[in-house]
């Protein structure tokens, strides 16, 4: 005869409000496990959200869906690239206001480019009548003297014009997808900034002292999100309007609207 298996105790019950108590844990990224609508307890996904706290992660498609553009942009896109062929415009870029450097800014060149060339052509022309009053003075001869003055000659006004070229090759560009700022250092020295309307944050202008107010010119200002870099324009004309044009850019862009100037 087989003996009878001890009778097992049954197993012990929580008391109804012990059963509704979440349980805890040790973990120090969050005390109770499990789900609740609109938050993520992933502790990588936590970690990388406290370092990043103003980024919002998205999801992306692998090959994202291109908008269609209409033929009348993409006209205005083809007379952009071939006005502007330096320009590194994307598909449907158009470029919307083009801002030179005030003239004012030449001046200071163009006067010290005069100043020299007047003086060597007074050089030039009163050599002679020195040279006849000092006969046996040593002087070198007039034909050589109108050599030197013609070669100096030459010289001041190339450097003369190549400083106003540079000058004038800084340029401003907006267009319907960002801001372009061609900076030319000197002859071989040029670089370009490129900062989308979507990263600027705030676009300022500022004239200083009483010739910018009369003659109406100043330095356009932008600043970007995240890096807070400042990007700056001299010597802009009208800096009132153009900041202004800038400004509702930005906005027509941020709010999903058409960016145009109409």
């Amino acid at each position: 005869m087989n003996p009878q298996a001890p009778e097992r105790d049954p197993a012990p019950t929580l008391p109804p409000a012990a059963a509704e108590k979440p349980v805890t844990t040790d973990s120090h990224v969050t005390a109770i496990p499990g789900q609740v609508e609109g938050e993520n307890y992933d502790p990588r996904l936590r970690v990388q959200l406290s370092n990043e706290p103003n980024v919002v992660h998205a999801s992306r498609a692998i090959e994202p869906e291109v908008g269609a553009i209409s033929p009348e942009l993409q006209q205005r896109h083809e007379a952009a690239k071939q006005q502007y062929p330096d320009l590194n415009l994307s598909a449907g870029e158009v470029v919307l206001l083009k801002v030179n450097r005030h003239v004012i800014g030449i001046l200071a060149p163009v006067l010290v480019t005069t100043l020299v060339l007047s003086l060597l052509v007074a050089t030039w022309i009163m050599y002679p009548v020195v040279l006849d009053q000092n006969p046996a003075s040593g002087l070198p001869s007039t034909g050589v003297v109108s050599l030197v003055a013609l070669c100096l000659m030459l010289l001041t006004g190339l450097l003369g014009y190549i400083a106003v070229w540079v000058y004038m090759r800084n340029t401003f560009f907006l267009t319907n997808e960002s801001v372009i700022q061609e900076i030319q250092h000197s002859l071989f020295s040029k670089h370009e900034q490129t900062v989308s309307l979507g990263s600027i944050e705030d676009v300022s202008f500022v004239q200083t002292g009483v010739l910018q107010t009369m003659l109406d010119y100043g330095t356009i200002r932008l600043s970007t999100e995240g890096e807070e870099t400042t990007y700056r324009f001299h010597y802009v004309s009208d800096p009132r309007t153009q900041t202004a044009t800038i400004n509702n850019a930005v906005e027509a862009f941020k709010n999903g609207r058409p960016v145009d100037l109409d």
